[in-house]
């Protein structure tokens, strides 16, 4: 059985729960650490790659969630362990400023435990969003999820940001516990009865993780698509932390201008996510087209900043094909993961990982490239060889969308509207 549309966007409050609360240590936690405790910016970079590594005990979640023939538990239990986790570390910002050893020792547990609960509550979301839906609504159903991501981010961080004034840590603990509280609640209204209106799960296969790792990367189309993941959230993350300080080193842009561009940017991606969210949901276009030609814009408006082109239109250009790329890229990977009765949650889980994996690596290589090829060109030039690179690898990532999504063997040719 598959939901309603009323009931499919109620499980995405699940999605915007966990924007919501994970969008506290990428930019506040960011914040205070750097500024108001005067740490050193690669600390919060560290440990932000770190909860993205530990994310690599996604496959382990999804298989247990399939094992287990209920998805809720892990969902539930994982949102809770990411609320109790910003807890911890807003009590680690509170004692930073007496005693950083302390401090940073809580900040690892807690951005490990980060790490785990959004990789047993995104998993196992992802994988019951995949088999609550048919065919033809699951790019629809992928818009609905991240643009429930997007908005939750966006609440959090400006209800966070209006109840810490004025701040002061203790402040800091109250607000992060609350904004833990209402994630919670909204994780379970968003679950409350869901699975049983799915009806009985297929009885699932009681193998061995290892074993069932090794059987999903024994298929072709699984190892691919993970590859294709790969590339394509490489090169989408690349992007995000380079155009800020591209328009202020080559255009001379201001903070504010740089930080409108980046807003307008966004904007076109929540264009482009709604536009085939919606074309999809009337049987208008296919996963496939979606993803590809998101990757070919999104390597478009990439090759246009590099070769200097009016950044406004080339940034926006970019975006629009990165919001085409997203419906196209999470609706394909619930259509594959839904595939294999029994092993959807494994599968997610294996697509995750290789996301979790790619979006850590993309600060790393973005600024390492970026110092490197300032050291020897002209920043005009620098940001020219980074540009063109997350061309290539979006462009790559279309070649390899192209052919694993039409494998009639185990990707079978997507219908219209799929």
């Amino acid at each position: 059985m598959t939901l309603g549309w009323g009931n499919l966007v109620r499980l995405c409050l699940v999605n915007a729960a966990i924007g919501g609360l994970t969008a506290l240590p990428v930019n506040l936690f960011n914040r205070l650490m750097t500024v108001e405790l005067a740490l050193p910016a690669v600390l919060p970079g560290l440990l932000v790659a770190l909860h993205y590594g530990v994310q690599m005990t996604r496959p382990m979640w999804g298989h247990r969630s399939d094992a287990k023939g209920g998805r809720t538990p892990f969902i539930l239990g994982g949102v809770v362990v990411v609320a109790l986790s910003l807890v911890l570390a807003a009590w680690g910002i509170q004692i930073g400023d007496t005693n950083t050893g302390a401090a940073l020792l809580i900040w690892v547990v807690a951005y490990a435990a980060l790490g785990l609960g959004i990789g047993a509550a995104g998993t196992s979301f992802l994988a019951m969003l995949a088999t609550a839906t048919d065919g033809k609504r699951k790019g629809a159903a992928a818009t609905i999820a991240w643009l429930f991501l997007i908005a939750g981010a966006i609440i959090a961080s400006i209800g966070t940001g209006i109840a810490l004034e004025p701040y002061s840590p203790e402040r800091l603990i109250r607000i992060v516990s609350y904004v833990g509280v209402i994630a919670v609640v909204m994780t379970w209204i968003a679950t409350w009865r869901i699975e049983g209106r799915l009806g009985h799960a297929p009885e699932p296969d009681h193998i061995h993780l290892a074993d069932a790792l090794r059987a999903t990367w024994a298929d072709p189309a699984a190892r691919q698509f993970t590859g294709f993941v790969f590339l394509s959230i490489l090169a989408f993350y690349l992007s995000e932390l380079v155009l800020e300080p591209f328009a202020g080193h080559v255009h001379g842009l201001s903070p504010e201008d740089s930080t409108k561009l980046s807003g307008g940017k966004d904007g076109a991606a929540l264009i482009g996510m709604i536009l085939a969210g919606a074309l999809s949901a009337f049987s208008i276009g296919t996963l496939r087209m979606w993803a590809v030609m998101g990757c070919v814009l999104s390597a478009a408006g990439l090759l246009a900043l590099g070769a200097t082109l009016p950044i406004i239109p080339s940034a926006v250009l970019l975006g629009f094909g990165n919001g085409l790329f997203v419906v196209g890229a999470v609706g394909s990977m619930m259509l594959l993961s839904s595939e294999c009765e029994g092993a959807t949650g494994l599968r997610m889980g294996v697509f995750g990982a290789s996301q979790a994996v790619a979006a850590g690596l993309a600060g790393l290589m973005a600024t390492g490239t970026l110092d490197i090829a300032r050291a020897f060109l002209t920043d005009t030039a620098a940001y020219g060889v980074v540009f063109f690179a997350e061309a290539a690898l979006f462009l790559a990532a279309a070649l390899v969308a192209l052919r694993i999504l039409s494998t009639p063997a185990r990707a079978p040719m997507l219908q219209p509207g799929e």
